[in-house]
């Protein structure tokens, strides 16, 4: 029973000080109805009247002409956007050439040695072996 009256008294402490607080009274909606039809302070700039929040949807529909310079805007960050995707994949392409002939060059290079101890292990020290030594007919 003693962490129940525990918490109890500790919620009854924050509820106190809540209503002492000087910020609780800012944060207290009014009751009057002269301040929800007309915003006084920094919400006039947020909240507009209907007609006008009406006219702005109306004039800017989706269906709308943008000016020329959001056209000219979005067209930029088109092209740039494009660039940085073909620099992208000229650099990954670099990057696979590069990568494809390391790979070919050692490759040749294992070919070149596994030829060559095949050779040393099949010369007699007479003449080389019958497949390099074939009459052409």
């Amino acid at each position: 029973m003693s962490w129940t009256r525990g918490t109890f008294l500790a919620l009854l402490t924050v509820l106190v000080a809540l209503s002492l607080s000087p910020q609780a009274d800012s944060a207290a909606v009014p009751s009057s109805q002269d301040a929800a039809k007309e915003p006084q302070g920094p919400l006039r700039r947020i909240f507009m009247k209907e007609a006008d929040a009406s006219n702005f949807f109306r004039r800017r529909s989706r269906r709308a002409v943008k000016s020329p310079d959001e056209l000219n805007a979005e067209q930029r960050q088109v092209l740039a956007a494009d660039e940085r995707r073909r620099e992208f994949h000229e650099e990954k392409r670099n990057e696979f050439e590069s990568y494809a002939e390391e790979e070919n060059d050692e490759q040749n290079e294992r070919t070149r040695e596994s030829t060559e101890q095949w050779r040393e292990f099949h010369y007699d020290g007479m003449h080389p072996p019958y497949e390099y030594n074939r009459q052409s007919n």
